[in-house]
């Protein structure tokens, strides 16, 4: 088979490369002009140039072409410009699979997000969790909700796809990093002193690269699977990365109502900087008055997928902030 991969020099997608690579497959890598490469350097691949934001670059990059893993998105929680996200996001996901449906590929692996999910509150969600536009937090999520509502649409047309929904992906070659990235950065560091009360599920991105093949696989055309791992609490979670850290656990929980003005000032403070990230944002302390547990039984049935523990996916991560330098000593500059 030979597969064309976007978003293959970032976190999710170049963990999809490596693992085509290793079940003998060829693969064609998408790439902007200002991709960093580094997750790709080593990796026996075609690139070719295009960009989510320039629709005309996408025409005839899938010649030749079995399968597509559309993995790329503009993954950010804090975003000044919303409309170039949705424009990347939407249009541009609108845009690929319109071109793989002249190209006539013959499987398509789209990557969403549990972000377009619905929440079960003091529960497990799972992929028929009721969830409507209005219940989407800020614009990455309002932008693959949309997204993912396209590739529905031309999934009636005839594009035949399946799409996974992973969860909280970690582990090696989060260069940028992802906000969750930066979670585990931090907290390896011992720069996060407290905590809120929320959850999330953890999973590998290993295991999450393994989904994406599995779902080309046995996935059912129009069907949605959750590639997820294990829930668990954020207090659990930095507890889990002080101990692989060596590091004391953060003891202070906080309750979110103080955190509301810090992150009114903090975003103020972002936009007078424009290329600065806030502390904390009021969307991201919205979306963590939920906990963000997810069942990934479906994919375990259909699929064959076995995602490994949590602690193990932490611990992979932790690792690779320690060896490449972005977890000791004092907050790097963001890369």
């Amino acid at each position: 088979m030979r597969a064309l991969v976007t978003g293959a020099s970032g976190f999710v997608g170049s963990a999809v490369a490596r693992a085509l690579l290793a079940a003998g497959h060829e693969v064609r890598v998408v790439v902007r002009k200002t991709s960093a490469l580094s997750n790709i350097a080593d990796l026996s691949v075609e690139r070719v140039e295009g960009d989510l934001l320039e629709p005309a670059s996408l025409c005839g990059i899938m010649a030749g072409c079995d399968a597509l893993f559309h993995v790329a998105a503009d993954y950010r929680l804090w975003v000044p410009d919303r409309e170039a996200m949705f424009r990347a996001n939407v249009e541009g996901t609108r845009a690929l699979m319109e071109e793989a449906l002249t190209a006539g590929v013959k499987r398509v692996v789209y990557t969403s997000s549990v972000a377009t999910l619905g929440s079960v509150p003091g529960g497990v969600a799972d992929e028929q969790t009721p969830v409507r536009y209005s219940d989407m937090i800020g614009p990455y999520k309002q932008s693959k909700f949309r997204a993912e509502e396209e590739v529905h649409r031309l999934i009636r047309l005839g594009l035949p796809a399946v799409i996974v929904n992973p969860s909280t992906p970690v582990g090696p070659r989060d260069i940028k990093p992802t906000p969750t990235g930066r979670l585990v950065r931090d907290a390896a560091r011992g720069h996060i002193p407290a905590y809120v009360d929320t959850g999330l599920n953890i999973v590998h991105v290993d295991d999450v690269a393994q989904g994406h093949l599995l779902a080309y696989a046995h996935g059912r055309i129009g069907e949605r699977y959750i590639l997820g791992g294990d829930n668990l609490t954020l207090a659990a979670i930095l507890t889990l990365i002080a101990d692989i850290a060596g590091r004391r656990p953060p003891s202070l929980r906080l309750s979110r109502h103080w955190l509301w003005p810090v992150a009114l000032a903090s975003q103020a403070y972002a936009r007078a900087r424009k290329s600065a990230t806030p502390l904390v944002t009021w969307d991201e302390l919205r979306m963590a008055s939920k906990y963000m547990f997810f069942d990934s039984a479906k994919a375990r049935a259909e699929l064959g997928y076995h995602p490994r523990p949590a602690e193990e996916a932490l611990a992979d991560a932790v690792a690779w902030f320690l060896a490449t330098g972005r977890a000791p000593g004092k907050p790097a500059d963001v890369v």
